[in-house]
């Protein structure tokens, strides 16, 4: 396997006012292509700090981030949305559709940005949908869709671009306990029979079983960091 990211001395500070906060306190981890990780941690632990960071959201104050033997850290804005609309495909607790357009048309909405052609946006979005068990939603909006279903279009969303990396952050919040177990069985499937790359930041300690990988932070650091034995989750179509 090859490394996907790669973090060294990660730190980060707040300034408020002539104070000081350490969210992040020299972390050095490396997670390789292929993983499924979960990054745990209570409220001011660091690891949406850390989520933010790795999915260039945020810069750190110091440290380095490599992002496929890149590094990232230093780059202009503008590369940075490059990166993320390319590179890294984001999944969030509130779905983030747009209310009226339909799944399908939700799912094109990143391929606009890269310049793809109509029938190529329209091949791809079908192909993903396909994927996560919504073949026959394509026309529908997101009021005709369950909890379940809208977060199922946001993770094919963010499957488009073919991203080297999926960043899901609190994916489960807004589900029902089944809802989440289904959610969580079809990320398990991308990652074993897809290959794909994903790291997870939850507070459910029942939700980051799924992972293979378990990292937890406290006060700004990695506290534990271990492999997770875990078995599949049955997916529901």
């Amino acid at each position: 396997m090859s490394e996907v990211i790669r973090v060294q001395d990660l730190q980060k500070i707040y300034r408020m006012g002539d104070v000081e906060v350490p969210a992040l306190r020299g972390i050095n981890l490396t997670i390789e292509r292929g993983e499924f990780v979960a990054v745990m941690g209570s409220s001011g632990s660091g690891k949406s700090t850390f989520m933010n960071i790795i999915g260039c959201l945020d810069r750190p104050t110091g440290g380095n981030y490599w992002l496929e033997g890149e590094e990232v850290a230093a780059l202009s804005a503008d590369e940075w949305a490059h990166i993320r609309n390319k590179r890294i495909g984001f999944v969030f607790q509130g779905f983030n559709l747009l209310s009226r357009t339909t799944a399908l048309e939700n799912v094109e909405l990143p391929m606009m940005y890269n310049g793809f052609a109509g029938k190529e946006r329209h091949r791809r979005a079908v192909e993903v949908l396909d994927l996560v068990g919504l073949g026959e939603r394509h026309d529908h909006t997101p009021n005709r869709l369950s909890g379940g279903q809208q977060q199922r279009v946001a993770i094919a969303r963010a499957l488009v671009n073919k991203p080297s990396l999926i960043l899901a952050d609190e994916p489960t919040g807004n589900l029902d306990s089944v809802t989440s177990s289904e959610i969580m069985g079809l990320f398990q499937h991308l990652n074993s029979d897809q290959g794909i790359t994903i790291v997870l930041v939850t507070h459910e300690a029942d939700i980051a079983e799924h992972a293979k990988r378990q990292i937890i932070f406290r006060d700004g650091e990695v506290i534990s960091d271990k492999p997770n034995n875990q078995v599949l989750v049955k997916l529901e179509s």
